[in-house]
């Protein structure tokens, strides 16, 4: 049975930094194209950052780029995101995902999904 468990939320002061983890089981992830999607009540999961599996390809959220940094460690099945400068606006549930197909932006395409961690930002 596949398991993503995502890890390392809670809550932070703005301007701060939190390292969310996400370690995957179940299965062999060898070429899969893994991301970051985030959820505010009420809204749609948005794509936030997804990186390939060499680790050589990554994709950002504009509004992450430069304060945002996915990457993955193989040997453990485990990807990180580390969120630096942190905004009022990235407060959500964070969650991570998992694909086989092509390296994609679209929620609808991944395939496994983690039950997701909190992160909450405050003044």
């Amino acid at each position: 049975q596949v398991q993503l468990v995502e890890s390392g939320g809670g809550l932070v002061q703005a301007g701060g930094s939190l390292r969310l983890s996400c370690a995957a089981s179940g299965r062999n992830f060898d070429n899969s194209y893994m991301a970051w999607f985030r959820q505010t009540p009420g809204k749609q999961r948005k794509f936030v950052a997804a990186i390939s599996w060499a680790g050589d390809n990554a994709d950002y959220l504009t509004s992450a780029k430069g304060r945002f940094t996915i990457s993955r460690d193989n040997t453990k099945n485990t990807i990180y995101l580390q969120m630096n400068s942190l905004k009022l606006e990235d407060t959500a549930v964070y969650y991570c995902a998992a694909t086989w197909g092509i390296a994609t932006r679209d929620s609808g395409r991944y395939e496994y999904w983690g039950l997701g961690t909190q992160v909450t930002v405050s003044i």
